[in-house]
């Protein structure tokens, strides 16, 4: 008997559990933490131009730098996990969103290029996408040793190509994929939704990851 279906099922369940929770505390992060310390935020800001005594005015300041702070790191956060603009704007503004954050955090600048007319995609698939392109990214910015990265979205008639490169140290191809269990699961990920992703990578001459994806 083939149990391959009825596991990929079962991948696939609970891959999209997941991914309906983490966009769930992203919201909550978003609109309710986020708006909620903003909220605290615009309060502290008028009660400080109140204040007179300059020690605890400063207090005061401190206090609202803080919060600007905090509130910043929330936004992101909230980005990391499930970009807002994901569902509303499509896969191609939520990973321009993620590398701005991304060139904030680690300090690689992203080149990314868009060629043809983004298709309407389904949610899940998009997130799915966007999971995939999360980890590369992040897997340049932890082991690849460089300051840049390109990214290449293609849109054909008939499927997706995404080609995402650096210019790294690079690595073992076969070594990595049972060590580091982020590639397996970028495989993986694509294989649940009909797609594919190859890495290419050499000592020294960076790596190259394609993905594919057959569009209907």
């Amino acid at each position: 008997m083939n149990t391959q279906p009825l596991k990929n099922n079962l991948s696939s369940y609970i891959i999209q559990t997941h991914e309906e929770e983490i966009k769930r505390i992203a919201m909550e992060l978003h609109e309710g933490v986020g708006q909620s310390l903003s909220s605290l935020f615009s309060g502290m800001q008028l009660i400080e131009t109140a204040i007179e005594q300059p020690a605890m005015k400063s207090y005061a300041g401190d206090l609202n730098l803080l919060l600007e702070k905090t509130i910043q790191e929330i936004r992101h956060l909230a980005v990391e996990l499930h970009p807002p603009t994901l569902t509303t704007l499509g896969l191609i503004s939520a990973i321009k969103s993620y590398i701005r954050l991304y060139t904030s955090t680690y300090g690689l600048e992203v080149e990314l290029e868009n060629h043809g007319i983004e298709s309407q995609i389904s949610d899940r698939v998009s997130i799915t996408l966007f999971r995939v392109c999360q980890e590369a990214l992040v897997n340049i910015a932890r082991y690849a040793d460089t300051t840049k990265a390109c990214m290449i979205f293609k849109w054909e008639k008939s499927r997706l190509l995404i080609m995402i490169k650096d210019s790294g140290k690079g690595f073992e191809v076969e070594a990595a994929m049972n060590k580091l269990s982020g590639l397996a699961a970028m495989c993986e990920r694509m294989h649940l939704i009909g797609g594919n992703c190859t890495i290419v990578s050499k000592i020294d001459d960076g790596t190259s990851i394609e993905i594919s994806l057959p569009l209907y």
